[in-house]
C-alpha cells in the first residue's frame, strides 16, 4: 500500500489550519480535508468590541467630556446603527477568512480538498472524499462542534437561535429588543453582556449554582454582579422547563417565573462534528458530547488522532492549538506527549475580562493541605494605571504553597489575558512567586498589579511567622543603637 501523506487533517476549523501550517513547517507532507469554516465567532468579537466602545463612549462625562446634548451628571446617550455595526463585523470576519483561505495555505504547501468526506476501513484505512481516497499515515480530526439543543418542551416550534448563527441570523434584521439566553457557557456570558450593553433587555438562565462551574467562585460572583451592573438579569439554579409562543412574542417558563421574550438564545453545549465520517467502520468511539481520546490525544483507533472542542470541552481557540500541537508532534513522530492543561491559560471576553489558568481556590485546597495553601489578592483600584483610565473593577487573586511555588491564578479586570500570559509562564517555568514579586514592570502599567498581588506571599509568611518577626525587632533595635 502507497502512504500519500504523512497525516490526513479533517475539519476546517481554526486548529485544523494550525496543524496543517505547523506540519508543512516541518517539512511534513499534509492534506487538509474542509467545509465551510464558519467565522460566527469573529462577528461576536467585533460586535463586543462595539459594545464596548459605546459604553466608553458613555462614560466620557466622568473624564470630564461632555458632548452638547450631554449633562455634567449624567452618561452620553449612545445609538447603535445595527447595519453598520454588522457591515463592520463583516468586513473584519472577511479579512480573517482570507488570512486562512484555501490559496494561503495552498500556497504554504498544504494539500486542500474541499468537501466532506468519510472513513473506509478495506482494503485498508483511508479517508474517501470527492472519489478520491485519501491515505495517511495518521489522521487528524479537527472537525469542531455544533450545538446540542435540549429537550425542553415547545422549543422546536417556537423557534431559537444558537451560538454559531446569531449573529448571521440577524444580519438581515433589527435587533431584538428582549432576550433569554439559556444555558451558562463562556461564549452565553459574553452575548449576554454584550447584548446589554448595546440596550437589550437580557435574561441569562443557567441551572448551575455559579453562572460558570470551572471559575473560581469568588470570581464568578463578582461577574456576575458586573453582569447586573450592565442590565443582565441572571437566574442560576434555574431550569428552563417550557417554551411557548403566544400570539408574535415567545414565552420562557423557567423554575416558578414566566418570562416573555422577542428571542431566546440556546447556549447550553456543544456535540461532536463526526456523525457523517463513518467512525464506526474504522473503531473510533464518541458519545454524544464528545470523541473518546487519550491523554495522548489518540482516539480509540490509534492511527486517528483528535484535537479542539471535537473532543469535548469549552470552545477555546488556544487551547485547540496547544491540543493540535500535541497531536500532531504524536501523528508525525512517536506517541510519546502527553496533553497537560495545568499551564494553558483561557479567557472569558467580558468587560472586564476573566482569565484564568491552573487550580482554582477550592481545587487547591482539595488537592493540598489547607494550612499549605496561601490565597493572596489584589483589587484593581490599587494599580496606578487603573486609576488613570477609571478602569478599577477587578481583581487579581493568585493560589500558591508556602514555599512559593503557583498553583493557579484568576484574574478579572483589564487586560487581564496579558497578566493571565505572564502567570502561565512562570508556572511552566516553575518560577517562584517571590520573583514575580520583583517583576519591576514599567510603571504605571496594568502588570503593577501582579506585582502587588505576588509581594502579598511575604507578607503572609512573615505575619504567621512569630519567631521572624521577634528576631527582625531585636535586629532593627540592635542597628538603631549600634549606629549612635
Amino acid at each position: 500500500m502507497t502512504i500519500d501523506y504523512d497525516v490526513v487533517i479533517i475539519g476546517g476549523s481554526l486548529a485544523g489550519h494550525y496543524a496543517a501550517l505547523a506540519a508543512t513547517q516541518l517539512h511534513a507532507k499534509v492534506a487538509l480535508v474542509e467545509s465551510q469554516l464558519n467565522y460566527g465567532f469573529i462577528h461576536h468579537q467585533a460586535m463586543s468590541e462595539i459594545a464596548k466602545l459605546a459604553q466608553n463612549l458613555g462614560d466620557a462625562p466622568s473624564f470630564g467630556i461632555h458632548a452638547t446634548q450631554c449633562h455634567t451628571s449624567e452618561k452620553c446617550s449612545m445609538s447603535v446603527a445595527w447595519q453598520e455595526a454588522m457591515l463592520y463585523a463583516d468586513g473584519v470576519a472577511s479579512n480573517i477568512q482570507e488570512q486562512n483561505s484555501p490559496a494561503i495555505l495552498a500556497a504554504l504547501g498544504v494539500d486542500v480538498i474541499l468537501g466532506k468526506g468519510q472513513f473506509q476501513s478495506s482494503p485498508h484505512l483511508g479517508f474517501s472524499v470527492n472519489n478520491r481516497l485519501l491515505t495517511g499515515r495518521t489522521y487528524l480530526l479537527a472537525t469542531g462542534s455544533r450545538p446540542l439543543i435540549p429537550e425542553i418542551d415547545g422549543l422546536q416550534t417556537t423557534g431559537y437561535l444558537t451560538l454559531s448563527n446569531i449573529w448571521q441570523s440577524l444580519k438581515a434584521s433589527a435587533l431584538p429588543k428582549n432576550w433569554v439566553i439559556i444555558g451558562g457557557v463562556p461564549q452565553s456570558i459574553e452575548i449576554a453582556q454584550t447584548l446589554a450593553r448595546l440596550g437589550c433587555s437580557v435574561t441569562l438562565v443557567v441551572r448551575y449554582a455559579s453562572i460558570l462551574p470551572c471559575i473560581d467562585l469568588e470570581i464568578a460572583q463578582l461577574l456576575q454582579a458586573q453582569l447586573e451592573v450592565d442590565g443582565v438579569r441572571v437566574l442560576t439554579q434555574t431550569q428552563v422547563t417550557q417554551v411557548m409562543r403566544i400570539e408574535d412574542k415567545k414565552w420562557i417558563q423557567a423554575a416558578d417565573k414566566a418570562i416573555e421574550t422577542d428571542e431566546i438564545l440556546v447556549a447550553t453545549g456543544q456535540q461532536p462534528n463526526v456523525e457523517s465520517l463513518n467512525l464506526a467502520a474504522v473503531g473510533v468511539k464518541w458519545h454524544r458530547r464528545q470523541l473518546a481520546v487519550n491523554h495522548k490525544l489518540q482516539t480509540t483507533n490509534h492511527r486517528i488522532y483528535a484535537c479542539g472542542d471535537v473532543i469535548g470541552g469549552y470552545d477555546f481557540a488556544n487551547v485547540a492549538n496547544y491540543e493540535a500541537g500535541i497531536a500532531l508532534k504524536n501523528a508525525l513522530f512517536f506517541p510519546r506527549f502527553q496533553v497537560n492543561y495545568q499551564y494553558v491559560p483561557w479567557a472569558i471576553f467580558s468587560q472586564p475580562m476573566l482569565a484564568q489558568v491552573g487550580l482554582t481556590e477550592a481545587q487547591a485546597k482539595r488537592e493540598f493541605s489547607r494550612d499549605e495553601v496561601l490565597v493572596l489578592r489584589q483589587y484593581y483600584k490599587s494599580a496606578t494605571l487603573a486609576q488613570l483610565r477609571g478602569e478599577t473593577t477587578g481583581i487579581c487573586k493568585l493560589i500558591v504553597l508556602r514555599n512559593g511555588k503557583i498553583l493557579g491564578a484568576a484574574v478579572l479586570g483589564t487586560e487581564a489575558r496579558e497578566l493571565i500570559n505572564l502567570i502561565a509562564v512562570a508556572m511552566s517555568q516553575k518560577i517562584s512567586v517571590k520573583h514575580l514579586a520583583n517583576l519591576s514592570a514599567v510603571y504605571p502599567s496594568y502588570s503593577e498589579i501582579l506585582e502587588q498581588t505576588a509581594r502579598e506571599w511575604n507578607k503572609q509568611r512573615l505575619n504567621s511567622n512569630i519567631a521572624l518577626q521577634d528576631f527582625l525587632e531585636s535586629f532593627f533595635h540592635f542597628r538603631r543603637n549600634w549606629n549612635l
